[in-house]
């Protein structure tokens, strides 16, 4: 890995999962804010469920990375970082309901509306949803409130109808579900509904960072070669991968009929694209120099994951 050891790289891995944690808790806690009238238990709880004690945080680590690349203080990051974790588990929440995905899994455990019911699964992923566009406006993110508008509406362009929702029923069409034979455009779908929300924790740093023109460019297409990359991977540990490394059932997507990189490319031309995209990773963000390390071992981390 281009200047960041495996090893060093799992330690900054672990301590923002950590640190987004300890947030994650504190801002789901039952602690009534201002203007809010009352945080139901059930609906507490249920929102901890699906938000606590699980996954890399993958997607809150490119956010603290891409803005500590210009020195963007980390609690502001971490915040950031949090926002769009509320997003992806309130993604994950929805994805599994059995209109969607109908999944008994996530992250080896019972998914929410397994372990509660349908009513309350829906409605924890619209609480982590709005609570994800409360958190992203705070004012401990940045003094400059243009700076926070920018970051709230990338944000909800990333996770609305033109990125991972659009995605999502994009996706629902290919697998037939609303009748008639709609083309598949694999790339366009998984921009959509996978790339956009980690895209979103590339360009959230160079927001906060106030980067240049070049700069955010530069992230933004890394975001898009690493998002691309994660999709495939994915889709290699639904054929390849390992049941209870990846705490779900494996080969749902052929359960589904699903059309992914790898039915359109092979498993042997899939893992080219990645190691194409990691390339173009690499060298979008090489104009930072030796800052942009532990991003570069974050998109070989992406590429090289076990579940």
């Amino acid at each position: 890995m281009t200047g960041t050891s495996p090893s060093d790289f799992a330690k900054r891995l672990d301590k923002t999962a950590d640190d987004t944690e300890a947030l994650l808790s504190r801002l789901l806690s039952d602690d009534i804010l201002h203007d809010e009238i009352a945080r139901p238990k059930r609906l507490m709880d249920a929102m901890r469920y699906s938000s606590l004690n699980g996954g890399k945080r993958l997607r809150p680590f490119l956010v603290v990375e891409s803005a500590a690349v210009f020195g963007v203080p980390r609690e502001a990051a971490l915040l950031v970082g949090a926002a769009l974790e509320c997003i992806h588990c309130y993604s994950l929440i929805h994805d599994d309901l059995p209109a969607m995905d109908n999944s008994d899994l996530r992250r080896g455990r019972p998914t929410l509306h397994k372990k509660t019911d349908d009513a309350t699964a829906i409605l924890a992923g619209d609480g982590l949803l709005t609570l994800a566009f409360d958190i992203v406006t705070r004012d401990e993110i940045h003094r400059d409130a243009n700076v926070r508008l920018l970051l709230t509406r990338a944000l909800a362009r990333c996770a609305g109808i033109g990125g991972m929702v659009g995605g999502q029923i994009l996706d629902l069409a290919g697998e037939g579900r609303f009748g008639g034979n709609e083309p598949i455009d694999v790339a366009r779908i998984q921009q959509m509904k996978t790339g956009a929300l980690l895209r979103y924790g590339c360009i959230a740093g160079a927001i906060l960072g106030q980067a240049s023109q070049k700069e955010y460019q530069a992230l933004d297409d890394y975001g898009r070669a690493l998002g691309e990359a994660f999709q495939i991977a994915d889709d290699l540990l639904d054929v390849e991968g390992d049941a209870a490394a990846l705490g779900k059932p494996a080969g749902a997507d052929a359960a589904l009929g699903k059309t992914t990189f790898v039915t359109q490319l092979g498993i042997e031309g899939a893992k080219q694209r990645v190691r194409d995209l990691l390339a173009r990773a690499d060298s979008a963000v090489s104009i930072f120099g030796d800052r942009a390390a532990v991003l570069q071992a974050a998109a070989r981390f992406v590429a090289e994951r076990k579940n």
